[in-house]
């Protein structure tokens, strides 16, 4: 049996049903604590266009001659300088990008140049823009338009694109572990792993849920038309193991629905939402089996939890703002302020900011909430790549919050084979003189550069009050 909702209104009228997580609230931070003055792409193409960690925001942006995103350290905010630098090594726009779960310095991206980079940022902000990856992926024909790292294997990166394949690498070592070029007919919309990353699903133009094993190569279940409108769909697995989707009726109304792969017959929810023609892009958190849905060109995130209580998925509410949202980026657990109940953390693009959105549950204790806050997954990567491709599966390492997480200084990396991200980003910039002749060299042109820039901040000081 499965359960259907009439409307948003209905479910609200009737009796409230106890949860820690009705309460939830979502707030907008102020301008201040914003990202301003940032070229957001427009490039044709249903990404979130941000990912986020607890060391920087990334986003995808505008750039002449190529593809390019900007990367800022979380408190860098205010103002974005129009000379800052970007990563661009890319030679046609970014369509996607992924910072890996396993080190907070290496991004992923992939392209409409057909090929997928990996890059190391560097704690502090550079002073010219990074265009040299650490490696360079190659292996598709056409454009990239997904990259998503493996939840528990360190240095897996899965990538997608417009030929219809899905490539699996080994980023350590820049070689390709699995290529699945005929499992779909038509083009992939999105990919999510589950929680071991023993298998992942998919959705696809073709209007069919695949449950794929990349290690043996196949299907493992399907669902054909499990929304029967034509636009995009997305799918996320839940933590444990049923499938969330999000899609279109034949009416074009916007759907969601609650899936058991072990029987794809008849969906286990079903709810008809809106006729709005964003597509829903669904954020899971597995801590707290809360789902948040925000549709590109939506001005609002609405947000429910999933149980084994019918009807299985419940709203919650909805958090409201008058912008409409270009992209938006999730941050994971252990990013966000757990000593003022923060559940969630977005990251809203507009046409020209950024802006980050804090999703909180109203306490009066100050002590920790156990009951919010359930040991975590870390920055540990649970598996070896070498691991994972011979069969291997683990759930993701868990962490507690209790102290507000602080990871570890000096983590030992060890792998089987040379691994390229060994190189790891300098804590500062490099210094190209080891003499101390070279410093004062460099200390007279830094020297001299304060000197020209507090000269033109003057005269712009005094342009700008009319004194000039």
């Amino acid at each position: 049996m499965w359960y259907r909702f009439a409307s948003l209104a209905a479910m609200s009228r009737r009796v409230v049903r106890q949860s820690k997580f009705r309460h939830v609230f979502g707030q907008a931070l102020k301008a201040d604590q914003c990202y301003e003055d940032i070229r957001v792409s427009k490039v044709t193409w249903d990404s979130t266009f941000c990912a986020v960690n607890p060391k920087f925001v990334a986003i995808i942006v505008e750039s002449g001659g190529g593809g390019a995103f900007l990367v800022l350290p979380l408190g860098k905010t205010g103002r974005v300088d129009k000379n800052h630098p970007l990563v661009c090594g890319h030679t046609a726009p970014v369509l996607d990008i992924d910072w890996c779960p396993h080190n907070d310095n290496v991004i992923a991206s992939g392209s409409e140049d057909c090929t997928v980079m990996v890059w190391q940022i560097p704690d502090y902000v550079p002073v010219r823009s990074i265009t040299e990856p650490i490696v360079i992926l190659e292996g598709h024909s056409k454009r990239v338009g997904i990259v998503l790292w493996h939840p528990t294997a360190r240095n897996v990166l899965l990538s997608a694109g417009s030929d219809n394949a899905i490539i699996i690498w080994n980023v350590g070592t820049g070689e390709a572990l699995i290529t699945l070029p005929d499992l779909h007919s038509d083009l992939i919309y999105n990919v999510c792993w589950n929680r071991n990353g023993s298998l992942f699903c998919t959705t696809c133009k073709d209007k069919k849920v695949r449950v794929i094993d990349p290690r043996e190569q196949r299907i493992t279940t399907e669902k054909d038309k499990a929304h029967e409108g034509a636009r995009p769909m997305r799918a996320v697995f839940t933590s444990d193991g049923k499938i969330f989707t999000t899609g279109f009726s034949k009416m074009s109304e916007r759907q969601l629905a609650l899936w058991d792969p072990k029987n794809f017959d008849e969906p286990i929810a079903l709810q008809e939402m809106d006729t709005s023609n964003g597509v829903l892009l669904p954020f899971y958190d597995a801590d707290s089996s809360v789902v948040y849905l925000c549709g590109k060109g939506d001005s609002s995130i609405r947000y429910f939890e999933i149980t084994d209580e019918p009807p299985y998925v419940h709203y919650l509410s909805t958090f409201s703002s008058k912008e409409p949202q270009k992209g938006m980026g999730f941050m994971v657990k252990r990013g966000l302020d757990v000593s003022r109940c923060e559940i969630a953390r977005f990251y809203k693009l507009h046409e020209r900011k950024c802006e980050p959105i804090t999703m909180t549950v109203p306490r009066k204790s100050d002590l920790f909430q156990d009951d919010l806050y359930p040991d975590t997954a870390g920055p540990e990567a649970a598996l070896d790549a070498e691991e994972w491709i011979s069969g291997k599966n683990a759930d993701p390492t868990i962490i507690s919050l209790r102290e507000g997480y602080i990871p570890p200084k000096n983590r030992e990396l060890k792998f089987a084979k040379k691994n390229i991200l060994d190189n790891k980003p300098p804590l500062g910039p490099r210094r190209s003189y080891s003499t101390f002749a070279g410093l004062q060299r460099n200390m007279v042109i830094v020297q001299s550069q304060e000197r020209r820039i507090t000269d033109l901040e003057n005269k712009l000081s005094k342009f700008t009050n009319g004194s000039a």
